[in-house]
């Protein structure tokens, strides 16, 4: 069982992360990015707080509480705010392509901070499943001139942070549960962007919405998207290596360009289908390449 539950909990974080595209997009339309930020992490922060105390998983070390502060700014503060702010300068095809290479920043934070080793086959995986998503993202109408100088570095540093937020959880949750390393993270995460809220709720003024869908939206994005998705995030990583379990992240694309099409009415050419069997195809090389060495070392026992 528990062979399958990271994988299963990794998919189902990057699939919920792939559906948030289409619900933030309507939602955006409404609310400035770092205003709808800190609200996604008071929520998040309201749900995994009450989950915590219930549960009694919220205690830790004083002298870990710095390390806590570092993944929920990197994680939470870091990575998704530049990740906006990128998306908005450069595009969502050039975010797309960026944020894509998270996979191989995480295998190499992996081999840096938690010394996993880099074999043939976890290489191949994350190679095949990289083309894919290169040409799940279409690039072909994008010139070099055309994306902001500005948005791509904050795309970049997207990327990097998120893999260092993956590393740096992965090593806390060897000591705690997945649980307390969420609930800690997202504290920070609400702290460290407080000061982005503030200043953009004084230069840039908005209306509070008053559709419901916009409310529902809202609450999705703060309880599915960011409590309980991060909260898989870090769950399937107690199961699964970091350079093995980012593989799943490029479930993501996928989820939005289908999400996108039957929602939004955004049309999917050859290249998504293509680009999908790649990134199938890597996931499965890294599962079957696990099956079989567990398959060897079971014949030997």
């Amino acid at each position: 069982m528990k062979h399958w539950l990271g994988p299963l909990c990794l998919s189902a974080a990057a699939a919920i992360w792939g559906g948030m595209y289409v619900v933030s997009k309507v939602v955006l339309a409404c609310i400035p990015s770092w205003i709808l930020l800190e609200w996604r992490f008071v929520i998040a922060l309201f749900i995994l707080g009450l989950w915590a105390l219930r549960k009694r998983e919220w205690r830790v070390k004083p002298g870990d509480l710095w390390l806590f502060a570092l993944i929920g700014l990197v994680g939470y503060t870091g990575s998704i705010g530049l990740q906006f702010i990128g998306t908005h300068l450069s595009g969502a095809a050039m975010g797309s392509l960026i944020t894509s290479a998270s996979p191989a920043l995480i295998s190499l934070f992996a081999w840096w901070i938690l010394k996993e080793k880099l074999n043939l086959s976890k290489t191949s995986a994350l190679l095949l499943a990289t083309i894919g998503v290169l040409i799940v993202s279409d690039l072909t109408g994008l010139t070099a001139s055309s994306p902001s100088f500005a948005g791509n570095l904050a795309l970049i540093g997207a990327a990097l942070t998120w893999a260092l937020y993956t590393v740096l959880s992965r090593l806390k949750t060897v000591t705690y549960t997945s649980l307390t390393v969420t609930f800690w993270a997202n504290t920070f995460g609400v702290i460290f962007t407080a000061p982005f809220f503030v200043w953009e709720y004084r230069n840039h003024p908005f209306t509070v919405p008053h559709s419901l869908w916009i409310w529902i939206g809202i609450l999705y994005i703060g309880i599915i998207s960011t409590a309980l998705a991060f909260y898989l995030w870090n769950k399937g990583f107690e199961y699964a290596d970091a350079a093995t379990g980012s593989l799943f992240f490029f479930i993501q694309p996928i989820v939005g360009s289908l999400l996108g099409a039957f929602t939004l009415g955004e049309k999917l050419s050859w290249n998504f289908y293509l680009g999908a069997l790649l990134i199938a195809g890597g996931i499965y090389l890294s599962a079957l390449k696990k099956s079989d060495k567990r398959h060897s070392l079971s014949k030997m026992m």
